[in-house]
């Protein structure tokens, strides 16, 4: 069998960071996976804003958790009802929005204004420059949801808007492409080599995630539930990080809905 080999970065943590950074597990075949245990991410409470900060983001600067391969940022948000993020610029990133409870109403200057809920992705090529807001769209109830960043292929390209709806069935205990560089099943197309994956898993039950193209590393964030990767398991928000790996088995000890994302490494 071909030797696999995981890559991470150095061990550490900043002040900023909690007790727990990140730990590295080596198993009996020599695999490595980096660890990113829910409670050792960043904090940002601005009362409106309640974010948890996978990788450095704006005060939280850890410089051991700068990004995994071209996967820049994964920012864990709760915005509070009519509130949200005015009108404001990006350049040169791929930025991806994946709500997991509530409505988030998005308005940019390329004239595109939606909402997205849960079971919906949207990705913005910020390219050449874009202007964009993000608010709670309702006045009564929270917002919840996932804001990543991806760094882009190619750079500065036209901005670019995509946004699609996905079926829960069609992710349940099996894999559900949602991100890809080339539509592929109805996915949002990205400016990178990069592919985002959504599976819901019964407990007892077990998906594989196969990788899609050479020398790409796989991130899995855990949304809810517990999933065992290797002997080791994992529970709501955890980040585990694999490199130039050929396929990952998830087994759910508990329902668990999990994200993956593919990204160069």
């Amino acid at each position: 069998m071909k030797r696999r080999t995981f890559l991470f970065g150095s061990l550490g943590m900043s002040a900023l960071a909690l007790p727990i950074s990140s730990k590295v597990i080596n198993n009996k075949k020599g695999v490595h996976m980096i660890i990113h245990a829910s409670e050792s991410r960043g904090i940002a409470n601005h009362g409106w804003l309640n974010s948890k900060h996978t990788f450095s983001f704006a005060d939280y600067y850890n410089p051991q958790r700068m990004g995994f391969g071209a996967l820049r940022v994964i920012n864990d948000d709760s915005v509070d009802a009519g509130a949200g993020f005015g009108r404001h610029p990006h350049r040169d990133m791929e930025i991806i929005s994946i709500p997991l409870e509530g409505a988030l109403a998005h308005q940019d200057s390329e004239g595109n204004s939606t909402v997205i809920r849960k079971g919906e992705v949207q990705i913005m090529s910020a390219g050449t420059g874009i202007f964009h807001s993000e608010m709670n769209a309702s006045t009564t109830e929270a917002v919840k949801f996932l804001q990543i960043w991806v760094l882009p292929k190619k750079m500065g390209i036209k901005p670019r808007y995509g946004q699609q709806a996905f079926k829960a069935e069609d992710r349940k205990n099996k894999i559900q492409n949602v991100v890809s560089p080339d539509g592929r099943d109805g996915s949002v197309i990205i400016n990178q080599d990069a592919f985002f994956a959504l599976t819901d898993i019964d407990a007892g039950n077990s998906v594989t995630y196969e990788r899609q193209l050479e020398g790409n590393g796989v991130y899995i964030f855990v949304l809810s539930g517990e999933v065992e990767i290797d002997g080791q398991t994992f529970k709501a928000r955890d980040g585990i990080g694999l490199a130039q790996f050929e396929e990952v088995k998830l087994n759910a000890s508990k329902n668990a809905e999990v994200l993956l994302m593919e990204v160069p490494a």
